[in-house]
C-alpha cells in the first residue's frame, strides 16, 4: 500500500500541502524529512507518540528520517497550543534534557548507517546558536510579515493572554530550522502536530523565496480521547512519559489497559504497527470482548516503547492481578524504612508517594467512590493509619480503581 494512504487510513494526517504531489514524490523513492521535538522536559510523553510513530512508518517504506532535538528553540519556548509562556530553564538543564530524549528516540527508529534510510539526530544548538540578530534579521526576518503572522492561530490564541517578544520569534527559529536542514540534508517535507501548520507553512514558503524549491508538509492530529481529554504531559491523572524511570513499563502498559472502551481500536491506529485490517476485526469486538482489543494494544504500545520482554513481563503481572492470582512479582514497587511505618504513614501518603494518585484531593475522592483498597480491603477513610499488623511479608498491596497497583516493600 501505498505509504500516504496508509498513514491517512491509520487516521495519522490531518492537514497536508499538495497532497497528489506529495503522494508522487513518497512513491518515487526515498525522500528526506524531518520532525523536531523541543527539549522542554527530560523525557518524551504520549502527545510526542504519534509524530514518532509517523517517522517509523515513514522510514520503514524506505524514507530518511532527520530527528531534530530543539535544543535552542527549547530556550525560545514555543507559543503553539498554549495559553500561557512556558517557564525559562537554563541551557545546562536544556542541553542535559536534549540528551535523554535522544536515547528515548532509538525504541522507534533505526539510526544506524547500514541503509539510506537511516535516521538522523541534530540538535538546532548546532546552528541556531552561531546566529547573528542583526544579519539573521536581514537575512530571515525581512521575509516575514508581521500582518500574517498574527493571523496564526497559534500567535492569535495568546494574543488574548499576552503574548512576549521572545516567543513571538519562534516562528523565524522554526523556519530557519526547516531552511537549513533543506540546505544542508536536502529535506523537502516537514511534519508535526496539528498546533504547527502555521509554523510548517511559514517554513515553506521561506524554501520558496530564499531557494526558489517547493517544499511540503504535513500535520498529524492533537490526539485527544472520547471523553475530551487531550492526550499530553498535563492530561489529567499525570503525564506518562517514555522514561522508565517516570513511568515504569508496568504503569505505561496499565495506562494502555485502562483506557475507554471507544477509544481502544483507534488508539490501535496511532500507536502500534498492527496492519489497519488486523484492526478492523478487533473492532468488531463489543462487551467484554473489548478488554482483548485493549489488552492487545497495551501489549503492542508497551513491546514498541520498552521492548518485548518487559511487556511480556507487564501483561503477566496484569493477569495475574485481574484473575485474583496475586501475583506481585512485576508490579511497581517502592520501599519504605519500617520506622515510617512505626511513626504513622496514613493511606493518602502512600497512594500519593507511589504515584497511584496524581493529589491527597485525587486520594480522598476515590475513597468516597470506594476505589481505594490495601491488601485487598477496602479503604473507608484514607486519612487512617497504617499499622505493622496489615503487613504480609513485610509488604503492602495497594489498588486504585480496579487495575492500577502498587506494592510497598517495608525495609
Amino acid at each position: 500500500m501505498e505509504i500516504l494512504q496508509s498513514l491517512i487510513d491509520r487516521s495519522l494526517v490531518y492537514q497536508m500541502t499538495n497532497e497528489e504531489k506529495m503522494n508522487e514524490l513518497l512513491k518515487a523513492g526515498s525522500l528526506s524529512f524531518y520532525i523536531g521535538f523541543d527539549a522542554t522536559a527530560s523525557s518524551l510523553h504520549l502527545g510526542h507518540l504519534v509524530p514518532l510513530m509517523i517517522a517509523s512508518h515513514l522510514q520503514k517504506a524506505g524514507h530518511k528520517p532527520h530527528i531534530l532535538i530543539g535544543g535552542a528553540t527549547a530556550l525560545v519556548g514555543d507559543p503553539s497550543g498554549r495559553s500561557t509562556e512556558r517557564s525559562l530553564e537554563s541551557r545546562d538543564t536544556i542541553n542535559n534534557w536534549a540528551t535523554k530524549l535522544q536515547t528515548q528516540m532509538t525504541r522507534f527508529l533505526d539510526f544506524s548507517d547500514e541503509s539510506a534510510s537511516g535516521a538522523l539526530l541534530l540538535n538546532n544548538a548546532d546552528w541556531l546558536n552561531k546566529l547573528n540578530y542583526i544579519t539573521f534579521l536581514r537575512d530571515i526576518g525581512k521575509h516575514f510579515s508581521v500582518n500574517r503572522m498574527l493571523t496564526a492561530e497559534s500567535v492569535k490564541q495568546r494574543l488574548e493572554t499576552g503574548l512576549s517578544f521572545l516567543e513571538f520569534n519562534y516562528m523565524l527559529l522554526q523556519s530557519y530550522d526547516f531552511l537549513h536542514l533543506n540546505r544542508e540534508h536536502d529535506c523537502i517535507l516537514q511534519v508535526g502536530g496539528a498546533d504547527q501548520w502555521g509554523n510548517i507553512v511559514a517554513g515553506i514558503d521561506l524554501i520558496r523565496r530564499k531557494e526558489s524549491k517547493e517544499s511540503f508538509g504535513f500535520t498529524c492530529p492533537l490526539v485527544t480521547t472520547s471523553t475530551g481529554e487531550k492526550m499530553s504531559k498535563s492530561q489529567p491523572g499525570g503525564a506518562i512519559w517514555l522514561d522508565p524511570n517516570l513511568t515504569s513499563p508496568y504503569q505505561y502498559y496499565q495506562f494502555w489497559i485502562n483506557v475507554d472502551d471507544r477509544d481502544a481500536a483507534y488508539f490501535m491506529k496511532l500507536y502500534t504497527y498492527l496492519p489497519v485490517s488486523e484492526i478492523a476485526e478487533y473492532e468488531k469486538l463489543t462487551g467484554a470482548d473489548t478488554r482483548k482489543t485493549k489488552e492487545k494494544l497495551a501489549y503492542e504500545a508497551t513491546a514498541i516503547a520498552h521492548g518485548i520482554e518487559e511487556a511480556e513481563k507487564a501483561r503477566n503481572a496484569a493477569k495475574a492481578l485481574f484473575a485474583g492470582k496475586g501475583s506481585q512479582q512485576d508490579v511497581p514497587t517502592t520501599d519504605i524504612p519500617m520506622s515510617r511505618i512505626k511513626e504513622g504513614l496514613s493511606a493518602i501518603d502512600l497512594f500519593t508517594e507511589t504515584g497511584l494518585c496524581p493529589s491527597r484531593g485525587e486520594v480522598k475522592r476515590l475513597g468516597k467512590q470506594g476505589g481505594l483498597y490495601i491488601q485487598g480491603e477496602r479503604v473507608s477513610s484514607p486519612e487512617d493509619i497504617v499499622t505493622e499488623e496489615m503487613l504480609e511479608d513485610n509488604a503492602l498491596l495497594l489498588r486504585a480503581g480496579k487495575k492500577r497497583y502498587h506494592k510497598i516493600q517495608v525495609v
